[in-house]
C-alpha cells in the first residue's frame, strides 16, 4: 500500500513538472483576461523602416511634402525622402523606371498625354489639388493696355499649352475652333483680334522671361517658385471651368503599386486634414484642395 501510495505521489509530480516546461515558451503570447489591467502586447506597424522615394517640383509640391507629409509618415516609421525637380519629363521617366516610388508634381491631363507620347505606364493613386493658372503683367501692366501686336508668352507642351489658350479665351483676347478644347495650340487660334503673338516657351522659364513679353501666361507651381502671387494676376481660371476637372494634381505611381501599403500610406498623408490646412493658410488660393 505505501508502495502504491509512492509511484502515484511521483507520478503527480512529474507531471506538474512537464505542464510547466510545456507553458513557459508561449506566456508572452497569451492574451490577458477579460477585464484584465494588463497592457495588450505592443504592434510593431509592418510599414516601420520603409523608405519612399517621391519625385516633386519645388512649389507647393515638394513644400507640402517636406513640411507636413514627411513627418505623418514618420510617426509610422515610414522615411519620405524628396527628390526636387525643375522639369517635368525626368520624374515620369524615373516612376516609369522604378527609380522613384511616385512623383507629385503634375495634373492628370499631363499625365494622360505623356504615357499616350511616350508609352509609359503611370496612373494616379490619389487627386490632391488644384493650381489656377494666373495671366501675368509683363511690360503691359494691364489688359486696357494690350496693344496690337503684343507678345503673350505660353508654355509650350501640349496640355499646358491649352489651358493657356483657354485662360486667354476665357479673358476675350483670342477665339478658338470649337472643339479645340484641351489639345489645342496657337494653330487652333480662330479669331484673333489684336493680332496677339503668342509665344510658346518651357513652362519653367516663363517667369524668368517674364520682363521680355507683354503678357505670360504662367503654371501655378512655377509662379509660387517666382514669388508671383495669384492675388496679383490679371486674370485667373475659373474654378467653374473645364480646367479645374482637367488640370487636378495627382499622385502619380507605376500601374500596379495603387494598392501597396506604402502608396497607400502616402496617399491618406498627403490627402490628409494637416495638408489641407497647410495648404489654405501657405498659398492663400493660388493652390485649392481637392479632397
Amino acid at each position: 500500500m505505501k508502495k502504491s501510495v509512492s509511484l502515484l505521489l511521483t507520478g503527480a509530480l512529474s507531471l506538474g513538472l512537464l505542464a510547466g516546461c510545456g507553458s513557459s515558451g508561449s506566456a508572452s503570447q497569451t492574451p490577458a483576461p477579460a477585464g484584465s489591467d494588463a497592457p495588450a502586447p505592443a504592434e510593431s506597424s509592418s510599414l516601420e523602416g520603409t523608405t519612399l522615394k517621391v519625385g516633386a517640383t519645388p512649389a507647393p509640391h515638394a513644400e507640402i511634402l517636406e513640411n507636413v507629409v514627411k513627418g505623418l509618415l514618420a510617426e509610422q516609421g515610414i522615411t519620405l525622402d524628396v527628390v526636387t525637380f525643375n522639369d517635368y519629363i525626368q520624374p515620369n521617366t524615373a516612376v516609369e523606371n522604378g527609380e522613384l516610388d511616385a512623383n507629385y508634381f503634375q495634373h492628370i491631363t499631363y499625365m494622360d498625354q505623356f504615357n499616350e507620347d511616350n508609352g509609359t505606364h503611370l496612373v494616379s493613386a490619389a487627386t490632391v489639388h488644384y493650381e489656377p493658372f494666373g495671366l501675368y503683367a509683363g511690360k503691359t501692366a494691364s489688359l486696357d493696355e494690350l496693344a496690337d501686336g503684343a507678345q503673350i508668352a505660353v508654355p509650350n507642351d501640349t496640355t499646358n499649352e491649352a489651358r493657356a489658350l483657354l485662360l486667354l479665351q476665357q479673358e476675350g483676347l483670342i477665339t478658338l475652333a470649337d472643339g479645340a478644347g484641351l489639345s489645342a495650340t496657337k494653330a487652333d487660334i480662330a479669331e484673333n483680334p489684336k493680332n496677339l503673338d503668342i509665344v510658346e516657351l518651357e513652362a519653367a522659364q516663363i517667369p524668368s522671361r517674364l520682363g521680355d513679353v507683354d503678357l505670360a501666361v504662367i503654371n501655378g507651381n512655377y509662379a509660387l517658385d517666382a514669388g508671383l502671387k495669384i492675388a496679383d494676376a490679371l486674370a485667373v481660371e475659373s474654378a467653374e471651368g473645364e480646367a479645374a476637372q482637367a488640370y487636378a494634381n495627382v499622385l502619380a505611381v507605376k500601374e500596379g503599386r495603387e494598392d501597396d501599403p506604402a502608396i497607400q500610406a502616402l496617399v491618406k498623408a498627403l490627402t490628409s486634414q494637416e495638408v489641407k490646412d497647410y495648404i489654405e493658410e501657405t498659398y492663400q488660393g493660388a493652390v485649392v484642395p481637392l479632397f
